[in-house]
């Protein structure tokens, strides 16, 4: 009773800061209506163009097409209700974005040029992912063995070469190797594309398509790893060596027990929490993609989406994607909150406390 006691009040707390983040998301994405005020500009701006490119309206006289100007004036601004008080627009899209209910896009569209700010992002996701996610997996992978190399060879030269390199490529952004690398690999030798994600034209096979967007993929993810992967390095040796240094650690030595089995048992199991939480977390960021990596590169996943977004002051589509992530990183959290449990007996004893 008490862990489900536990887990209601951390539901309930999660619940909470989602909505509080969700209706911020919605005033902010607005600036407080000064959005509004421009989707009324182009509205009238719509409704006029409209009746001049229609030979019908602009033959007529100048009340009565001022009249239909107006008419269609007031339709597009009902149907994209911004004939609501900002309040009340606000809370009612906050209440669709619980039920993700995302609304309709002012600009963008999709290929199938649907306005649906959903089948828009889930357009764009599975970019994100195939080379985000791989990319953060790998660097993760690679980061970690890193660490752990460094740790048991701490001080040394090796340990002391990997931290200045890790350090190093951490505070470099990817797209600044992005640049680099197009400008070596695909402008100076010719091996790699400069961006897109396919080539013109496109391969029909399926198995040739997916050949074809891995090579595409690989300047900017080797960009991507470059940058990240010294993080989980310095990060992991760190959080080895301060978990060497505790009592039981030393005890589980005293008893004679092999270095490997004490690193596996005791050091690894009580680093695992931080570091899955860390890598959760990072994996789940990386469906966000990256603004700029992703207009380098030319790549249409969600960062550029945002981008664009963002430039055509298309805020449906920045709430939107805003709202994923939201809810993403809640459930995230909360699932981190039960794996813990079986990552470190510790976490347990003090819910069931």
């Amino acid at each position: 009773m008490g862990f489900i006691r536990y887990l209601a009040k951390k539901a309930a707390f999660l619940v909470l800061t989602l909505l509080i983040a969700l209706y911020l998301t919605v005033v902010i994405a607005n600036f407080g209506g000064y959005v509004d005020d421009l989707l009324k500009g182009q509205a009238r701006f719509d409704a006029v163009r409209g009746c001049t490119q229609n030979p019908a309206c602009s033959d007529l006289p100048p009340e009565q097409r001022n009249a239909t100007i107006n008419g269609d004036y007031e339709s597009i601004i009902e149907a994209r209700g911004l004939n609501q008080p900002f309040i009340i627009k606000s809370v009612r899209f906050t209440w669709d974005l619980l039920n993700l209910r995302l609304g309709r896009a002012s600009v963008l569209r999709n290929v199938e040029l649907s306005d649906d700010v959903g089948l828009i992002i889930l357009e764009r996701l599975p970019r994100t992912i195939f080379l985000f996610t791989t990319a953060s997996l790998a660097s993760a992978a690679i980061g970690i063995w890193l660490g752990l190399r460094m740790a048991r060879k701490a001080l040394s030269l090796l340990d002391r070469g990997l931290t200045v390199a890790s350090i190093t490529t951490t505070v470099v952004p990817p797209w600044v190797f992005g640049i680099l690398f197009i400008l070596v690999f695909a402008f100076g030798l010719d091996w790699f594309p400069s961006g897109g994600m396919v080539g013109v034209p496109a391969k029909t096979d399926p198995i040739e398509n997916l050949l074809d967007i891995m090579y595409h993929m690989s300047l900017p993810m080797l960009s991507l790893v470059l940058s990240s992967f010294g993080a989980w390095a310095y990060t992991t040796r760190n959080l080895v060596l301060q978990i060497m240094d505790e009592d039981y650690v030393y005890a589980a030595r005293a008893r004679g027990l092999p270095e490997k089995t004490v690193l596996r048992r005791y050091v690894l199991r009580a680093a695992s929490p931080p570091t899955v939480t860390s890598l959760a977390l990072t994996v789940i960021a990386s469906w966000q993609g990256a603004i700029i990596t992703e207009t380098v590169f030319g790549w249409p996943g969600l960062g550029r989406l945002f981008f664009e977004a963002i430039g055509s002051l298309d805020a449906p589509v920045v709430i939107g994607l805003t709202a994923i992530y939201a809810y993403l990183l809640v459930v995230t959290v909360f699932l981190l909150d039960l794996v813990y449990g079986l990552l470190d007996p510790r976490v347990k004893a003090l819910r069931r406390g």
